[in-house]
């Protein structure tokens, strides 16, 4: 039976990705998500929820490494993606994937939603 062997959740205000997309704050969205997930929520008729679950996807799976953004940890290491279904996965590149499973994480599995005013994800790791 596999191990678990991290946790994180984050809760994200909509209302914040909101504002970035009413003042034309496209530099921060380019450093936060990858070409593919801005092209996603942005052909959505509102973005802000789309981006926001994705923001508290990536939190959460910083906070299940307990590293935050540190050891060169960037913001497009990370991509949340869905399958044929829907069902959301994280995408790891770089720093972010070599901590993941130099810290001898095995799978990791991701939770998502989005209602009214929040935003949340949730992240379990399983060990090897």
């Amino acid at each position: 039976m596999p191990k678990i062997s991290g946790l994180g959740n984050d809760l994200v205000r909509i209302q914040r990705f909101r504002a970035f997309l009413q003042k034309g704050k496209v530099a921060v969205l380019e450093r936060l998500f990858t070409p593919a997930e801005r092209s996603y929520c942005l052909s959505k008729k509102d973005p802000a929820p789309h981006l926001a679950v994705r923001f508290a996807a990536k939190e959460a799976f910083l906070k299940a490494l307990g590293t935050g953004l540190r050891h060169g940890i960037r913001w497009q290491d990370m991509e949340v993606v869905r399958d044929e279904a829907g069902k959301p996965g994280l995408v790891l590149r770089g720093e972010a994937a070599r901590l993941f499973y130099e810290g001898g994480h095995g799978r990791l599995l991701l939770a998502c939603s989005h209602d009214g005013d929040y935003a949340l994800a949730t992240v379990v790791f399983e060990g090897n």
